[in-house]
């Protein structure tokens, strides 16, 4: 195995590991933050506006954090490890 197989399969897999873990967080955040505002709501049924907006405003947070999480790894894989050179030149291509 030549070293450009081995980094491009570390790439990968770095890729992974990092699509996976902003997946998770973004659905833990978006949960969390959906059920504080569904106990808030529960609790003071005329504040729902207030405390739907507030559910808005979170969620774009998380889902902020997200897209922030996904550019740095498609920067990692495109910018810095450059993954389609590595692979034309692991199989042998110019």
């Amino acid at each position: 195995m030549s070293s450009a197989v081995i980094l491009v399969a570390a790439t990968i897999i770095g890729f992974t590991l990092v699509i996976a873990a902003f997946a998770i967080g973004t659905t833990i955040g978006n949960g969390l933050v959906s059920s504080r505002a569904v106990e808030a709501i529960a609790r003071q049924p005329e504040a729902r506006p207030n405390i739907f907006q507030f559910l808005i405003i979170g969620v774009g947070f998380v889902e902020a954090n997200a897209f922030i999480a996904l550019g740095l790894a498609l920067y990692l894989f495109f910018g810095v490890a450059n993954v389609p050179t590595l692979v034309s030149k692991a199989l042998g291509g110019p």
